[in-house]
Protein backbone atom coordinates (compact mmCIF):
# COMPACT_ATOMS: atom_id res chain seq x y z
CA UNK A 1 0.00 0.00 0.00
CA UNK A 2 1.11 3.33 -0.45
CA UNK A 3 1.87 6.01 2.08
CA UNK A 4 -0.23 8.81 0.27
CA UNK A 5 -3.00 8.21 -1.13
CA UNK A 6 -3.67 10.86 -3.15
CA UNK A 7 -0.04 10.55 -5.12
CA UNK A 8 0.11 9.69 -8.46
CA UNK A 9 0.54 6.59 -8.59
CA UNK A 10 -2.62 6.13 -6.65
CA UNK A 11 -4.34 7.71 -9.21
CA UNK A 12 -2.78 5.95 -11.94
CA UNK A 13 -4.07 2.40 -10.61
CA UNK A 14 -8.13 3.54 -10.51
CA UNK A 15 -7.12 3.06 -14.81
CA UNK A 16 -7.40 -0.83 -13.49
CA UNK A 17 -11.42 0.29 -13.93
CA UNK A 18 -11.18 0.22 -17.21
CA UNK A 19 -9.68 -3.43 -17.84
CA UNK A 20 -12.32 -4.29 -15.24
CA UNK A 21 -15.52 -2.66 -15.71
CA UNK A 22 -15.14 -1.09 -19.75
CA UNK A 23 -18.63 -0.58 -20.26
CA UNK A 24 -18.93 1.65 -17.25
CA UNK A 25 -16.37 3.09 -17.36
CA UNK A 26 -17.43 4.73 -21.07
CA UNK A 27 -20.92 5.22 -19.94
CA UNK A 28 -19.19 7.26 -16.71
CA UNK A 29 -17.05 9.20 -19.33
CA UNK A 30 -19.88 9.87 -21.81
CA UNK A 31 -22.08 11.07 -18.96
CA UNK A 32 -19.18 13.38 -17.72
CA UNK A 33 -18.58 14.46 -21.73
CA UNK A 34 -21.92 15.44 -22.03
CA UNK A 35 -22.45 17.26 -18.41
CA UNK A 36 -19.36 19.79 -19.07
CA UNK A 37 -20.47 20.05 -22.75
CA UNK A 38 -21.54 23.66 -23.74
CA UNK A 39 -25.77 24.02 -22.86
CA UNK A 40 -27.71 26.86 -20.99
CA UNK A 41 -24.64 27.04 -18.73
CA UNK A 42 -21.36 27.89 -20.91
CA UNK A 43 -18.44 25.58 -20.31
CA UNK A 44 -16.59 27.91 -17.66
CA UNK A 45 -19.76 28.31 -15.43
CA UNK A 46 -19.89 24.14 -15.11
CA UNK A 47 -16.00 24.09 -14.47
CA UNK A 48 -15.93 27.22 -11.69
CA UNK A 49 -19.25 25.32 -9.94
CA UNK A 50 -16.98 22.02 -10.26
CA UNK A 51 -14.09 23.80 -8.94
CA UNK A 52 -16.19 24.85 -6.07
CA UNK A 53 -18.01 21.17 -5.64
CA UNK A 54 -14.54 19.81 -5.81
CA UNK A 55 -13.64 21.96 -2.70
CA UNK A 56 -16.35 20.71 -0.82
CA UNK A 57 -16.42 17.00 -1.42
CA UNK A 58 -12.13 17.44 -0.76
CA UNK A 59 -11.45 15.55 -3.79
CA UNK A 60 -7.79 16.63 -5.06
CA UNK A 61 -7.71 15.22 -8.15
CA UNK A 62 -11.28 16.98 -8.83
CA UNK A 63 -9.89 20.34 -7.48
CA UNK A 64 -7.09 20.20 -9.77
CA UNK A 65 -8.38 18.72 -12.82
CA UNK A 66 -11.52 21.09 -12.72
CA UNK A 67 -9.27 24.13 -12.04
CA UNK A 68 -6.98 22.84 -15.24
CA UNK A 69 -10.23 22.75 -16.97
CA UNK A 70 -11.91 25.93 -15.82
CA UNK A 71 -8.79 28.02 -17.15
CA UNK A 72 -8.47 26.27 -20.05
CA UNK A 73 -12.37 27.57 -20.85
CA UNK A 74 -11.72 31.05 -19.69
CA UNK A 75 -11.66 31.67 -16.18
CA UNK A 76 -9.69 34.09 -14.75
CA UNK A 77 -7.44 33.50 -11.34
CA UNK A 78 -10.27 35.75 -9.97
CA UNK A 79 -13.19 34.09 -11.02
CA UNK A 80 -11.82 30.63 -9.70
CA UNK A 81 -11.06 32.21 -6.01
CA UNK A 82 -14.01 33.79 -6.03
CA UNK A 83 -15.68 30.29 -7.03
CA UNK A 84 -13.74 28.92 -4.08
CA UNK A 85 -15.43 31.11 -1.77
CA UNK A 86 -18.69 30.20 -2.41
CA UNK A 87 -17.69 26.76 -1.10
CA UNK A 88 -16.37 27.93 1.89
CA UNK A 89 -18.94 29.32 2.40
CA UNK A 90 -21.09 27.14 1.75
CA UNK A 91 -19.50 24.50 4.22
CA UNK A 92 -19.48 26.84 6.75
CA UNK A 93 -23.06 27.39 6.52
CA UNK A 94 -23.88 23.83 6.57
CA UNK A 95 -21.57 23.47 10.23
CA UNK A 96 -23.80 26.76 11.02
CA UNK A 97 -27.70 24.83 10.04
CA UNK A 98 -25.98 21.52 11.99
CA UNK A 99 -25.74 23.77 15.21
CA UNK A 100 -29.35 23.33 15.61
CA UNK A 101 -28.84 19.80 16.50
CA UNK A 102 -26.42 20.78 19.10
CA UNK A 103 -28.59 23.32 20.58
CA UNK A 104 -31.38 20.56 20.66
CA UNK A 105 -29.27 18.47 22.70
CA UNK A 106 -28.14 21.21 25.36
CA UNK A 107 -32.13 22.04 25.93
Amino acid sequence: MEEHFYGKKAIEKAARMFTLKPELMQAYLDFDGKVFSEGKLSTKTKELAAVACAHITQCPYCIEGHTQRAKKAGATDEEIAEAIFVAVAMRAGGSMAHSCIAMGTLE
